[in-house]
């Protein structure tokens, strides 16, 4: 049910979810203070209650309500990357709902780079948003998506296909630098320029609660077997890779985009994941001959994610 904007303050201001555009992904939002609400987010997605979400602001100075340390280059790194898809932990007060941020004393926060999306937060206060999907699938970068997964009559307020179609880059202080602990849609090597180091990726241990939406190990699949190659002379059902490729061997191909465009790869990425559920397609094989750095390591990491059985 698409609703317009003023629809959708009302209703997530009467306690309500309602599905809302980011630049990355669509989010399930609720209001920061509407625990029960938030309970709602974690049923509707059937999302483990060990897992956190992101609180999202509309200004840098609501999020000094929630915290009270502020890690060095924290400031420079707001500076430069919000409003954008940049997730920051930080460690927060009693003023953020337990349900929240799963019982940590941190909690994820960014401002999202859509003016429909700030425009609501500046009317409700702060959301927190995970992605619009059953946990463990695509997360939802067109508004149908969302309709796939919670029908027809769940509210959406349409902002169209999101630009980046992955979902922020997730930044944690640990040992006096910052860490990644999602890849998303910076890459590793923007960061240089403004922290002086590259963050390297802090790896969930085995047991250890997740410090971050996005670390739980299957994640992003579609019902779909997802196999990944690169080696393109066998026979295949169906194929998923790039326009410059040959796929003489395959039956079906699904094009993500130009090898030489990962920005557009990744917008494309669950789109066509969701695709072959919606064709009833029961097994793919995924082209895993290209770069591994920049935009293509979060694309590469997301395809592994999705193949884990």
């Amino acid at each position: 049910m698409r609703i317009e904007i003023e629809q959708a303050i009302s209703l997530l201001r009467s306690g309500n979810v309602v599905g809302v555009p980011t630049e990355t992904v669509y989010g399930l939002a609720a209001c920061l203070d509407q625990p029960k609400a938030i309970e709602k987010i974690f049923e509707l997605k059937n999302r483990p209650k060990i897992n956190p979400l992101i609180i999202h602001l509309s200004t840098i100075d609501q999020i000094f309500k929630y915290t009270h340390t502020i890690p060095v280059g924290f400031e420079e790194l707001a500076k430069n990357f919000w409003p954008g898809p940049l997730t920051c932990i930080l460690p927060v007060n009693d003023t953020v709902p337990s349900i929240a941020r799963a019982g940590l004393p941190t909690a994820g926060f960014r401002i999202p780079d859509h003016s429909l999306t700030r425009q609501i937060i500046e009317s409700t206060g702060p959301l927190v948003m995970p992605s619009a999907n059953v946990s463990g699938r695509p997360s939802a970068t067109r508004p149908d998506h969302i309709e796939q997964d919670f029908g027809m009559n769940f509210p959406i307020l349409d902002g169209g296909e999101c630009k980046k179609g992955v979902e922020s880059t997730i930044l944690l202080y640990n040992e006096n630098r910052w860490n990644i602990v999602r890849f998303g849609a910076i890459s590793s090597e923007q960061f240089t320029p403004i922290l002086g180091y590259q963050p390297h990726f802090l790896e969930k241990g085995k047991n250890a609660k997740p410090l971050s939406p996005g670390q739980l190990f299957k994640h992003y699949a579609p019902k779909a077997t997802l196999h990944l190659t690169e080696n393109l002379d066998e026979e295949f059902p169906c194929m998923l890779g790039f326009i410059e490729r040959n796929y003489k061997h395959a039956k079906r191909v699904f094009v993500l985009g130009s090898l030489s465009d990962p920005e557009d790869v990744a917008k494309n990425l669950y789109h066509f994941l969701r695709k072959l559920d919606e064709e009833k397609i029961d097994a793919a094989w995924i082209d895993m001959n290209f770069p591994k750095e920049g935009l293509w390591e979060t694309i590469a990491e997301r395809l592994t994610r999705a193949a884990q059985q």
